[in-house]
C-alpha cells in the first residue's frame, strides 16, 4: 500500500518512466508468449522453439536493465534524513523499489497476455479479433501455467535485480556506490572507474573468439533473426563478449573523455566539461557502453544483410525495437538524473555570473567529446564483429 501511495504522488516524469518500463515489459512478454505459441503449433520443432526462446534473452536483458535504471533514479527510493525515524530506512526503501519495479513489469505482462489472447481470438469484442489465430495456435488450448511462467520472468528478474543493486551497504550507501567520492574545492578530480581493463580484455577476447569460431570446421550453425542461416554459435558467443566488454568499458571511456578535454592548458569551458564527465562517468558511462554495444550490433546486422533479402518479420522488428529503445531510454534516464545531480553546481555558477551560453557550450562540448571517442570505437568494433559473420 505504501508503494502504491508513493507511486501515486510521484512526479509526472517519474510516472512516465514507470509507464515506459511497463510498455517494455509488455513487448518482451508478448515475444515470450509468441514463442510459446510457436512451440504449440510446431510440436515437432523443439529445437527451433528453443532457439526462438534464446533470442528473447536480449530483449529481456534490455528491459531488466532499463527497469533497474528507473528504480535507481526514482526519487521515492532514495534515502533521506528523517525517513528512518518513521521506519523507512535503506532496507525498507530497497523493498519499496523492488515492489514498484515488480508492479510496473507485472502490469506490462498482463497487457501482453491480454493482447496475445486477443490476437488468438480467445477475447472478442475488439478490432483485429483473432488476426493471428493461425500463427499463435488458436486451435489448441493455451497452457496457462507455461504462459504465466514466461510472463513472470521479467517482473521477477527486474525486481530481484533492483533489490540487488539498491541493497544497503555496510560501509557506503547505495548512492555512494554508484557515484565518485565528492570533495570540496576546484582541485578535486573524481576517482577513475576500475572497469576499463576488464572491458578491454573482454572486448579483445570476444573478437578473438569470433575470428577463431569462424575458421573452425564443423562449427554448429544457428539461424539468426531474419532467416539467415549458417552463423556459427561461437561467433555469436564472441559478439556477446564484445557487447559485455563495451558495457564494462563505458565508465572508463567516459572518464577518459573528461581527461582528454582537460589536456593542454584547458580554459573554463573545457575544464568544466572535463570535470563534469569525470563526475558523471559512473552514472552515464555504463548506459553509454550498452548503447555502443547495441549500435555496433545494429551496424553489424546492416552490413551482414546488405547483400541479402532477410525475412524480417514483425516479431524480429519488435525485438530489435525493444533492445534499441530500452538502450536509448536507459541512457536518457541516466542523463536526466545526472543533470539533476549537478543542478546545485549549475545554480552556483549562475549566481556567480557565469553566462548561460557558457553552460550550453559546456554541455555541447561534453556530448561532442563522447561522440568523437565512442563513435569511431563503436564503428571499429562493429566492422570487426561483422567480418566473421559475413565470411
Amino acid at each position: 500500500m505504501l508503494a502504491l501511495r508513493l507511486a501515486r504522488g510521484a512526479h509526472p516524469l517519474v510516472q512516465l518512466r514507470r509507464l515506459l518500463v511497463a510498455a517494455a515489459s509488455a513487448g518482451t512478454g508478448f515475444l515470450l508468449l509468441c514463442t510459446l505459441g510457436y512451440a504449440m503449433g510446431h510440436p515437432d520443432a523443439s529445437g527451433a522453439a528453443l532457439l526462438r526462446l534464446a533470442w528473447c534473452v536480449a530483449p529481456i536483458a534490455a528491459t531488466v536493465y532499463f527497469a533497474v535504471t528507473v528504480a535507481r533514479t526514482d526519487p521515492a527510493t532514495r534515502p533521506r534524513s528523517g525517513l528512518s525515524a518513521v521506519g523507512l530506512g535503506p532496507a525498507k526503501l530497497t523493498v519499496l523499489a523492488a515492489i514498484s519495479t515488480a508492479v510496473a513489469c507485472t502490469l506490462g505482462s498482463m497487457v501482453a497476455l491480454l493482447f496475445f489472447l486477443h490476437l488468438r481470438g480467445d477475447l472478442t469484442g475488439l478490432p483485429f479479433d483473432g488476426a493471428a489465430a493461425e500463427l499463435l495456435a488458436a486451435d489448441q488450448p493455451l497452457p496457462l501455467g507455461a504462459a504465466l511462467t514466461l510472463l513472470a520472468l521479467v517482473p521477477l528478474t527486474a525486481s530481484a535485480a533492483s533489490a540487488a543493486v539498491l541493497r544497503p551497504r555496510t560501509t557506503k550507501s547505495s548512492d555512494e556506490q554508484d557515484e565518485p567520492p565528492r570533495q570540496d574545492g576546484p582541485a578535486a578530480p573524481a576517482a577513475p572507474p576500475s572497469g576499463l581493463p576488464w572491458g578491454i580484455a573482454l572486448l579483445a577476447a570476444g573478437l578473438a573468439v569470433e575470428a577463431y569460431a569462424s575458421r573452425s570446421p564443423g562449427a554448429s550453425d544457428l539461424t539468426m533473426p531474419g532467416g539467415l542461416t549458417g552463423s556459427p554459435a561461437g561467433v555469436l558467443a564472441g559478439w556477446t563478449l564484445t557487447a559485455v566488454g563495451l558495457a564494462l568499458a563505458g565508465p572508463g571511456l567516459t572518464y577518459l573523455c573528461g581527461r582528454i578535454l582537460q589536456a593542454v592548458r584547458p580554459g573554463a569551458v573545457r575544464l568544466l566539461a572535463g570535470r563534469g564527465l569525470q563526475e558523471e562517468a559512473r552514472r552515464i558511462g555504463r548506459p553509454l557502453g550498452v548503447l555502443c554495444a547495441v549500435g555496433s550490433g545494429a551496424y553489424a546486422a546492416l552490413t551482414l544483410y546488405s547483400g541479402a533479402r532477410p525475412e524480417v518479420g514483425p516479431l524480429t522488428t519488435l525485438g530489435s525495437l525493444l533492445v534499441a529503445g530500452c538502450a536509448v531510454l536507459t541512457l536518457a534516464t541516466a542523463a536526466i538524473d545526472a543533470k539533476h545531480a549537478r543542478s546545485d553546481t549549475t545554480s552556483a555558477l549562475l549566481q556567480l555570473g557565469a553566462p548561460a551560453s557558457m553552460l550550453r557550450g559546456t554541455a555541447a562540448l561534453r556530448a561532442g567529446a563522447l561522440v568523437a571517442v565512442l563513435g569511431p570505437l563503436t564503428w571499429v568494433v562493429a566492422e570487426l564483429a561483422a567480418m566473421p559473420l559475413a565470411a
